[in-house]
């Protein structure tokens, strides 16, 4: 180390912090520049990247803020760093992250190394299974209301690198742009959308609300995805005292339960007659709720179980009609259609088909079969304002082809031909 580099940060560790970043791809922050651009002085841009962390002298820019449809119909804020700013937050991730890692706990699942949400939701189903009752938390505004100060002193228990501190505050602290070119101070939270906010988020929750239900309710399970949180009680009463020091807990860590979507859920199926006013949540797009199911024995049942959710489901709809196969499409043969379409199929059945695949593949067939018969409509003469034919032309082209849509040989049910 120099006077002029006091940080030791290795060259190679931002080449391969910038590879990272570009295989995530991603849109260009408030520069306008593309990954695409940034490579264009590739070298000499990550050597500024290397120069300015390891002088101290690196200040991120402003975060793009863009605002996304949630699955409530309102819009979630997320913000977007600058290439650059990519790279040096992945240089930062890089770091930390094996330091932290191993610390996390068990049921902790967003983001992390060879952990998913679909482990998330089977290990709910699995607890739901046996348990009564649930607790479904919502925390308001979670990554807007992080605060500074606990951020920055989880981070120092677990690392002294004196530049991961300085960069860290920075990246915390640093203005948003709004769409219409404002800046906006902030003050708390993390920008939803950064490279290290996922990693800063879990740190902040394992110190929030794993180690503590650790030490003060070990015998409680949970499943934790970032900000969602399910947790399993025996009892109502049980379910009751837990919220209340759950929602205490977060408040001393400046973190405010939503009033109306945390609630507790009865597991109601066969087995549990009793009456309760909510039996269902939902959870990483899947909903839990008593549904009809085979035993092993072929018999049927009523279990607690998760689906596809409404909200996923209404998701993939307006994705589908978003690519406006009847307009934008008709002068493509069904081949083509279908190399747009499959993949984004396999995709959904592999993610909303792991658990009650026949919820999926119903709306999958129902909002699929809709588009394509609109396609030929519009494609073929002696089609058009024929929707019963073109349903049955549909339904012959399956019947020759089971194979060319991916959501057919899934097994949903393809349009019947005559």
């Amino acid at each position: 180390m120099s006077e002029t580099k006091p940080f030791s940060i290795s060259k190679q560790h931002v080449v391969n912090a910038y590879r990272l970043v570009k295989a995530n791809r991603g849109a260009a922050g408030v520069d306008g520049q593309s990954v695409k651009a940034f490579e264009e002085n590739l070298k000499d841009n990550l050597y500024k990247i290397w120069n300015r962390m390891s002088s101290g002298s690196y200040f991120p820019p402003p975060v793009r803020q863009v605002e996304i449809p949630k699955g409530d119909g309102r819009m979630r804020p997320l913000g977007i760093p600058t290439v650059s700013d990519r790279i040096t937050q992945m240089v930062a991730k890089m770091t930390l992250e094996p330091k932290v890692e191993p610390e996390f706990h068990t049921d902790s699942y967003g983001y992390r190394p060879g952990k998913s949400a679909l482990d998330a939701v089977g290990k709910a189903r699995e607890r739901c299974l046996r348990m009564d009752w649930v607790i479904d938390l919502d925390i308001r505004d979670f990554f807007g209301s992080l605060d500074h100060n606990l951020m920055m002193k989880a981070v120092r228990h677990h690392t002294d690198l004196k530049w991961i501190h300085l960069y860290v505050q920075r990246w915390l602290t640093a203005p948003v742009q709004r769409e219409d070119g404002t800046l906006e101070e902030r003050t708390a939270g993390t920008p939803q959308g950064g490279v290290i906010s996922p990693l800063l988020a879990n740190l902040f929750m394992h110190y929030a609300f794993d180690e503590w239900m650790r030490r003060k309710y070990p015998a409680v399970p949970f499943e934790r995805y970032a900000d969602d949180v399910v947790i399993h009680c025996v009892s109502l009463a049980q379910a009751r005292h837990i919220l209340e020091a759950v929602r205490e807990r977060l408040s001393e860590c400046k973190l405010e339960l939503h009033p109306e979507k945390t609630k507790i859920v009865y597991c109601k199926d066969d087995r549990r007659r009793g009456k309760f006013g909510k039996y269902k949540f939902d959870f990483l797009g899947y909903t839990f709720r008593p549904r009809g199911a085979w035993g092993p024995s072929r018999q049927t049942f009523v279990g607690f179980l998760p689906a596809m959710s409404d909200k996923a489901a209404k998701k993939i709809r307006e994705t589908v009609r978003g690519w406006r196969l009847a307009r934008g499409w008709n002068n493509q043969s069904l081949e083509v259609l279908a190399r747009l379409i499959n993949p984004a199929v396999r995709g959904w059945v592999a993610y909303y088909g792991r658990y009650y695949r026949s919820r999926c593949l119903q709306v999958l067939g129902r909002c699929l079969t809709a588009a394509l018969v609109k396609w030929a409509m519009r494609k073929y003469k002696r089609l058009r304002g024929r929707w019963v034919g073109a349903y049955y032309w549909l339904g012959r082209v399956a019947a020759r082809d089971r194979a060319l849509f991916t959501h057919w040989g899934f097994g949903a049910r393809p349009p019947a031909g005559r």
